[in-house]
């Protein structure tokens, strides 16, 4: 089989975990999930490690997120790290590094998913994963189909079609891309067997990707053949190409720029414990809790809860948080802010987001 490369998407506004998280610390800096003391962005890196190692790791952030992405990925080479100089959405992230990928490996496959998940099955994750790229292998455009463990509506959904090889079930097709459902939907999706959670990873070959998005983001695809023809003269050359033009590309995501557009789109099915560890009240669900339904972090932190349940604690090490007679709460203390909420109300998060935008808050 061809060669693995691994890229990982890796931007990200720091809100849905305010106030832990910050503009200049986004969640995949975070441990959120799993051992408690692992950043995610580290986690995903060595998850796919028997894949691709580092030095087939592209890592697509910021520039002003290269010294944090570098303490959390320390073996990362240099030219793995692709700076954005201006966020543009997922489109242009994904079509520099197949570009980025194909000056080295013509034939690669690619992998590419995001830095902020967490799995619990690993093993299965990654076997999908391999399934997932000796498909794309043979020139088709594949994607990880979550196998749903409860009607949910904050997720986007994958009507699996036919087995494309008769009596093995590991690949199939996509009939269509489904946008976030509502309550009743969601709960038809659940029981009706046929739809997968959306989880945003996509498996191909490198020139197939190109292909596609030169048919379908043609502007997209000249920018990047500038980009691609500067790099080819020398790093410096290249990192001008992409100051100049980055900026100008379309702000776009990969999903509505290409995959939900492409005729034919294979879907690997896998049951992992996959989570996108979108709020607070995901980061609850992940956490070790005691009897009575609460988590403290950092784990064995000096937390009182006298007849308080399934409450999410976040503290500094060493000092002391408090609750009585409370339920269901997110407390999160940091040295420059304090939340209090309902855990129940944890995707309204950005409400307070809005607030601070409005006050030009230091805090963000």
């Amino acid at each position: 089989m061809a060669s693995v490369y691994t890229v990982i998407m890796a931007g990200g506004s720091g809100t849905r975990f305010w106030p832990l998280s910050r503009k200049a610390r986004p969640k995949q800096f975070l441990p959120l999930a799993g051992d408690g003391t692992t950043a995610l962005l580290t986690a995903t890196a060595r998850r796919v490690e028997s894949l691709s190692p580092l030095s087939h790791t592209l890592v697509v952030t910021r520039e002003d997120l290269a010294d944090a992405t570098r303490e959390a990925l320390p073996g990362l080479p240099e030219e793995n790290l692709l700076l954005e100089p201006v966020g543009r959405n997922t489109a242009p992230c994904v079509a520099w590094a197949t570009h980025t990928v194909l000056r080295r490996d013509p034939e690669a496959v690619l992998v590419v998913l995001a830095a902020d998940a967490f799995i619990e099955d690993e093993g299965a994750f990654v076997g999908a994963l391999q399934t997932a790229a000796r498909a794309a292998s043979r020139g088709s455009v594949v994607t990880l189909g979550i196998q749903p463990t409860r009607p949910e509506t904050g997720y986007g959904y994958l009507h699996a079609g036919e087995v494309v090889l008769p009596g093995d079930p590991s690949v199939r097709r996509v009939r269509a891309f489904v946008e976030k459902p509502d309550g009743p939907r969601a709960e038809a999706f659940f029981r009706g067997g046929e739809h997968l959670w959306n989880a945003g990873i996509f498996v191909y070959r490198a020139d197939v990707m190109r292909a596609a998005v030169g048919r379908y983001l043609p502007d997209l695809a000249q920018a990047m053949t500038e980009i691609d023809s500067a790099a080819r003269e020398g790093p410096a050359e290249g990192a001008r190409a992409v100051g100049r033009l980055y900026g100008g590309l379309p702000n776009v995501s990969i999903d509505v720029g290409v995959m939900e557009r492409l005729e034919d789109v294979l879907v690997v099915p896998v049951s992992c414990g996959w989570s996108d560890v979108g709020s607070w009240q995901a980061a609850w669900e992940l956490a070790p809790r005691d009897p009575e339904g609460n988590a403290v972090k950092p784990s064995g932190a000096p937390a009182v809860l006298v007849e308080a349940r399934g409450n999410m604690v976040v503290a500094p090490e060493g000092k002391v948080v408090a609750l009585l007679g409370v339920d269901d709460l997110v407390v999160v203390d940091t040295p420059d802010a304090l939340l209090v909420m309902p855990r129940a109300r944890a995707q309204e998060l950005k409400k307070i987001i809005d607030a601070l935008n409005t006050r030009k808050d230091r805090a963000l």
